[in-house]
This record gives C-alpha cells, sequence and structure tokens, in this order.
C-alpha cells in the first residue's frame, strides 16, 4: 500500500465536517433556488440537504471498511474515521431547525384557537398584555434586526398599524433581542407600533421559530388566525387583517 493510499483514511475524515457543510449548503441552495413553492416543500429541502451531510461520513466509512479487509486498519485511519463522526454530529443542527420550523409551521395555522397570553416590557419599560385587547385585531411580529425580509416588512407593517388603529388594530414587534440592540434599529427604522423585549411571561408559541419574520393574528375573541406566510405578497396579510377587522367579536 503506498503512502497515500495509507493515509487516505485519515484525509477523507478530515475533510468530512467542512464538506458536510459545502454539500448541506449547495444542495439546499439548488433546491430553494428551483422551489416553486418555498412554505410547502421546506421539509423535502431540509430533508435531502441534510442526507447530503452524511456522505462524506459514508465515503470515509467504506474506505475504513476495504482497508480493515485488506489488513488491520492503521492508526491513522481510526482518527480519520473518529473525525468523520463529527460530520454526523453536524446533522443535529439542520434536524433542530427542521423541528423548530415543524413548530412554528403548525403554530401559525392554528385557527379557533385561544392566543397564548403574554405580558412583557416594551422598549419604554411599559407593561404590555395580551388580555389587555381583548374586542382588538391584534397582529404579533416576530422580528430580528439581522433579518432582511423583516427589515423590508417592518415600515409596511408600520403604515398598515396606523391606517386601522382606529378600528381596533394593534401591532407588536416581538424580538428576542435586548432593548439597546432594538433602540438601535429604531434611528434606522423608525416605527409606531410597540417593540416588546422578552423580560416577561413569553409563552413558547410565540418562542418556538425558526425562520424570520413570523406573524401570528389573533381576532377579536382573543383566538389564533392562519397569518399567510413571509413568502406571500404583503397585500395578502393587509387583507386577512381587514377581514378579521370586518368581525365583531362573538
Amino acid at each position: 500500500m503506498n503512502k497515500l493510499a495509507k493515509y487516505r483514511v485519515l484525509l477523507c475524515g478530515v475533510f468530512s465536517p467542512p464538506a458536510a457543510l459545502v454539500l448541506y449548503a449547495l444542495i439546499y441552495g439548488i433546491l430553494t433556488r428551483f422551489s416553486q413553492d418555498l412554505e410547502k416543500d421546506w421539509l423535502f429541502r431540509l430533508s435531502l440537504a441534510t442526507l447530503g451531510m452524511i456522505l462524506p461520513f459514508l465515503l470515509t466509512l467504506v474506505l475504513a471498511w476495504r482497508d480493515s479487509r485488506r489488513q488491520a486498519l492503521f492508526l491513522s485511519g481510526k482518527i480519520g474515521l473518529a473525525i468523520a463522526c463529527l460530520s454526523l454530529a453536524l446533522v443535529w443542527k439542520p434536524a433542530e431547525d427542521g423541528i423548530q420550523r415543524w413548530k412554528q409551521s403548525r403554530n401559525q395555522a392554528m385557527r379557533n384557537v385561544v392566543a397564548p397570553s403574554f405580558e412583557t416590557l416594551d422598549l419604554d419599560g411599559k407593561t404590555q398584555r395580551l388580555a389587555d385587547h381583548r374586542g382588538d385585531v391584534v397582529l404579533v411580529n416576530i422580528w430580528a434586526t439581522w433579518c432582511g425580509p423583516c427589515r423590508a416588512e417592518m415600515p409596511r407593517l408600520d403604515r398598515l398599524y396606523q391606517s386601522r388603529k382606529n378600528q381596533r388594530f394593534i401591532v407588536f414587534g416581538l424580538s428576542n433581542e435586548d432593548a439597546a440592540t432594538q433602540r438601535a434599529f429604531l434611528k434606522e427604522i423608525p416605527v409606531s407600533y410597540p417593540l416588546l423585549t422578552v423580560r416577561g411571561n413569553i409563552p413558547d408559541l410565540y418562542r418556538d421559530i425558526a425562520r424570520y419574520p413570523a406573524i401570528f393574528l389573533i381576532d377579536r375573541n382573543g383566538q389564533l388566525q392562519p397569518a399567510p406566510g413571509p413568502d406571500q405578497p404583503f397585500e395578502a396579510l393587509r387583507s386577512a387583517v381587514d377581514q378579521l377587522l370586518a368581525t365583531g367579536p362573538a
């Protein structure tokens, strides 16, 4: 066995973790580019990209198995195989994201279910309670300062709030970032609706978020209603809000 063949399992193992990350990004990116409906096929794209991450480990395992069949596996091969196992550990992150994304999709599709109440502080230190807005239509926008789509959406949300607040419509922006970070963001993109911190009681429904921005709609009876996803035009959200505003409390 030549020198290169002697260390091929080690080399393959060393490159397995970065190769797994590259394959994930490549497969997910290609599938996303050619997707016809990002909201419907996210699980297929995520699953296929995650399976792609396992290929470098499988290649290392095959090479190690072939070497062990020919003769005892060298120490370098055992080290390479151990390193390759790290690529399997990397699979946990997209798997965890998938679980979070599934929870988010399930939660945002809820209809006629009582919205979990929250109580927390806004950026001015004022306590904001969902229970205080019974009879209002409430839009809860889960956002982050680093989220590009959030930046594009928030001025539209603010105009929607300004034009319909007299109809008992309220928008809450909820971020898990600290108040100072949010205030700095407001200097760049100002909005007039309350921005909330998580310094209070925030149920998991509003925390199990894998994809930003996320919107929850709550009708005048305090019940969750399906909200359009971020891939849909903003007009779909405006229409959903108007339908809820046109319906009085039971």
